[in-house]
């Protein structure tokens, strides 16, 4: 039998609502796991739109590379686009190329604070440390959206 991924919506009220009862683990809770290479962070806001615009691209495969070996090879064939990175990965050595393989090739990136989230988002059940979207006709209003907003937020070097 499949096993179903939780309900995104579930991930989501977490973020916003630090007091429900459902939400045993808020986004303060998850900063406290993050690693310290993890910056830019994206904030409590943007961290669910971000969230909301993984499950809108991951319906089509073509749009979005999940996992780390996928979305490093599909940086070094050429693919531009959006990298989401968790905050959460231990360990730290298995990741930290990825942000200055970014740079190098001017692709936006930013970190959330879950792995976890980020599969739930996905629609799977395990843990994805790293996501490359796509931009596409189907998905473009999202994209430029959470794009202008990342590529807001400050580089700490």
């Amino acid at each position: 039998k499949k096993v179903h991924a939780p309900d995104i919506s579930i991930v989501e009220e977490s973020l916003l609502n630090t007091t429900s009862e459902k939400a045993s683990v808020t986004y303060e809770d998850r900063l406290n796991f993050v690693n310290e290479i993890a910056q830019p962070m994206a904030g409590r806001k943007l961290t669910k739109k971000i969230y909301k615009f993984i499950k809108k691209a991951s319906k089509n495969r073509e749009y979005c590379k999940s996992g780390l070996k996928l979305v490093q090879s599909s940086i070094r064939k050429g693919a531009t686009g959006l990298v989401i990175l968790a905050g959460d990965v231990t360990p730290v050595d298995v990741m930290i190329h990825l942000p200055a393989v970014c740079e190098d090739k001017d692709i936006p990136y930013c970190y959330v604070p879950s792995k976890e989230d980020i599969g739930t988002a996905m629609g799977v059940t395990r843990g994805v440390i790293a996501i490359l979207i796509i931009d596409h006709s189907d998905i473009q209003e999202n994209f430029a959206e959470v794009l202008a907003e990342i590529q807001a937020l400050p580089i700490p070097f």
